[in-house]
């Protein structure tokens, strides 16, 4: 399978994280709550989407309420990016009205 591109608009209470293929196409998009259970069933969610192909994981914050959800991706050894708010902000000006 090809690889997968999981994005996580980071919160303090909750997350909105949408995953896409190579393709662009959206397979998963979902909110989840900030809690350790949620999260990792998240990361079980898409890692099964993944069948074992490669996953790049990205997040807009880099502390705060991102901090669990890094580390629970972390210790379970994944790909991750930083990209910061004003990057997805000029980027997402691409995609207006979608």
């Amino acid at each position: 399978m090809p690889e997968l591109w999981p994005g996580t608009d980071a919160g303090k209470a909750e997350h909105h994280c949408t995953v896409i293929d190579a393709n662009g196409t959206t397979l998963l998009s979902r909110r989840v709550p900030n809690s350790e259970t949620e999260l990792l069933k998240l990361l079980g969610d898409v890692l099964g989407i993944a069948d074992g192909g490669p996953v790049t994981w990205a997040v807009d914050l880099n502390a705060g309420g991102a901090s669990l959800w890094i580390a629970l991706l972390v210790s379970h050894g994944q790909k991750l990016l930083y990209i910061p708010g004003r990057t997805v902000h000029h980027a997402s000006a691409a995609y207006r009205g979608k």
